[in-house]
């Protein structure tokens, strides 16, 4: 489903989606109101990408949305005023979500705006980034919760961790070349971006 948002007394506009016709939304995902997605993006079923209170979204090209992740956010307007604590500036743009270059959001994920993920990041299953900024070429581990704080580049959150204070995400390890999941993400873009392209060559038989 792709639809625009509806106009309240949180959100004075009404926007569409816009999506790159690259990019593959499948039918039983939800992607609502003021959300871009860049090219080659694979959306599976059962996601929903529900900017209709915090907005705007983006998710950047290459990057992935598996099946069942939540991206939604607190409210960014109010009696026609932005809410700026509830926005991160990106490149000098203002987002309540942003997502940038392959990154991938694996089953059950929760990104919960004010959030930002960057370029090359993997976020686990059922994993929750809410109130945070994640820098690139991160692993944020299944289950592991990563709430109000900066997270360095090239860091790692280990799985089911809680990760609430400034000083815990300072203290994350970083990636090295024995790292596990150093790989993991390189892989996971390039199955999903086959996918989407799969998916709509499909669509086009």
């Amino acid at each position: 489903m792709i639809e625009k948002n509806v106009k309240t007394d949180f959100s004075s506009k009404v926007s569409a989606p816009v999506i790159d016709p690259t990019t593959y939304v499948h039918p039983l995902a939800a992607v609502i109101g003021n959300v871009a997605l860049g090219k080659n993006i694979m959306v599976s079923p059962f996601a929903s990408i529900r900017g209709d209170e915090g907005q705007p979204f983006y998710i950047g090209d290459d990057s992935n949305v598996q099946d069942g992740v939540v991206i939604h956010a607190l409210e960014t307007e109010s009696d026609g005023k932005p809410v700026e604590k509830n926005l991160y500036d990106v490149k000098g743009k203002k987002y309540s979500v942003y997502i940038g270059a392959r990154v991938s959001l694996a089953h059950q994920v929760q990104i919960h705006g004010p959030a930002v993920v960057l370029d090359d990041t993997f976020v686990g299953m059922k994993a929750l980034v809410f109130k945070a900024f994640v820098g690139g070429s991160c692993v944020i581990e299944p289950g592991a919760m990563v709430i109000g704080v900066n997270v360095p580049p090239f860091r790692y959150v280990p799985a089911g961790s809680v990760i609430n204070t400034q000083e815990q995400a300072d203290k994350l390890p970083q990636i090295t070349e024995d790292y596990p999941m150093k790989a993991m993400n390189k892989g996971v873009v390039h199955v999903n971006t086959h996918l989407a392209k799969a998916y709509l060559a499909a669509l086009k038989s």
